[in-house]
């Protein structure tokens, strides 16, 4: 069981959200979005990036278990 933060979470901590939150609303990136938002989408495609994932396969197969 994990005690801390994992070092994914705590470089997302890092993250100005307020301002990504501000670009958001400026270009209205979540409009008529239902189910995946802006955040959601960045923090997969960092995690992608972050952990070297080759496809999208890669990337489910890998966030298969886990909730960001």
């Amino acid at each position: 069981m994990l005690a801390g933060s994992t070092i994914f979470t705590q470089i997302m901590e890092l993250l100005p959200w307020r301002r990504f939150q501000t670009c958001v609303r400026r270009y209205q990136g979540d409009y008529k979005v239902k189910t995946f938002n802006c955040a959601e989408h960045f923090r997969v495609m960092a995690f992608a990036q972050l952990t070297y994932r080759e496809s999208l396969r890669d990337v489910k197969a890998e966030l298969s278990g886990f909730s960001l």
